[in-house]
């Protein structure tokens, strides 16, 4: 008897609402209608690619956070960060910065040409990952790795590759701190190639789509399209029917399971946190980012 592995159930698409900042064309797909959350992911911005010549850092700009950890990876450019609790780094293409706001922090960010290749073209990702209620109480940290540092998966007979930015795949696991399953992948195809991914049942599951269509599990989706499925068994199957290279960012995890209040930049499990954490920044509790 042959048996017919089942395909994940396609749950709803999105293309998330324009929410540009300064020169940045930004799409904003998590949260959207369809869910708040994929896993511990509760914000998901989107750098659309373009040019830019310059790199500047608005002193301006720094605001605070707490109870999640930020995730910045920059496919193409230059990421600069600056917090207050002394923390500072610089990351080139292909990189992440990840910063666990935890009990709160300032910081400031910058993104410019790469000064390593000189090249101009921006493009990225923003994610916000809600941390446990006992880890929002804890002190912030800070990590940057370039893209070197970061685990790369080959497929056999150059059909592409998978990069573990967080979790782990095929026992390569990512530096970047995790409190419960998570995983984020930026997964390459070459043209004509089929990959299948199995998944577990209750995890949740979402894939976009930067820039090339796809096929997923017989279904054609376009560029800047964010999917997710739902929460049964089966397996992902991505096809690319293309004649040129596919990439696309798979990611998810173990669903947040405390109650949970968004407001700002802060990610608390009830309003009167929330209320305490706008209260401990307006105090000056946070301190001030250090630039030096």
């Amino acid at each position: 008897m042959l048996l017919v592995k089942m395909k994940k159930k396609i749950a709803y698409k999105t293309r998330g609402h324009r929410a540009d900042l300064g020169p940045f064309e930004i799409y904003r797909l998590v949260s959207n209608n369809y869910v708040d959350h994929v896993g511990h992911f509760v914000f998901l911005d989107y750098i659309a690619p373009f040019m830019l010549s310059s790199k500047h850092l608005n002193k301006d700009a720094a605001h605070p956070h707490r109870g999640i950890a930020t995730l910045t990876y920059i496919l193409n450019g230059e990421a600069e960060h600056y917090d207050s609790r002394g923390h500072k780094g610089t990351v080139h293409s292909g990189g992440v910065q990840w910063m666990k706001a935890g009990n709160g922090i300032v910081h400031n960010e910058a993104v410019g040409p790469d000064s390593k290749t000189g090249g101009k073209l921006i493009h990225g990702f923003q994610f916000w990952i809600n941390l446990t209620a006992e880890e929002k109480k804890k002190d912030p940290e800070y990590m940057a790795l370039q893209s070197d540092e970061l685990p790369l998966i080959s497929f056999a007979d150059d059909a592409g590759s998978i990069k573990v930015v967080v979790g782990n795949y095929m026992g390569k696991a990512s530096k970047i701190h995790t409190y419960a399953q998570q995983f984020l992948y930026h997964v390459r195809l070459n043209a004509g190639i089929k990959f299948r991914f199995p998944t577990i049942a209750d995890l949740e599951y979402a894939v976009f789509l930067p820039q090339q269509n796809l096929m997923i599990n017989d279904v054609e989706f376009h560029q800047r399209e964010l999917v997710g499925f739902d929460n049964e068994g089966g397996d992902l199957e991505f096809s690319n029917p293309s004649e040129n290279e596919v990439e696309f960012i798979l990611f998810g995890g173990e669903k947040y399971t405390e109650s949970y209040v968004p407001y700002g930049p802060y990610v608390m499990n009830t309003r009167e946190e929330i209320q305490q954490a706008h209260s401990d920044y307006m105090n000056g509790k946070y301190g001030n980012v250090v630039y030096s």
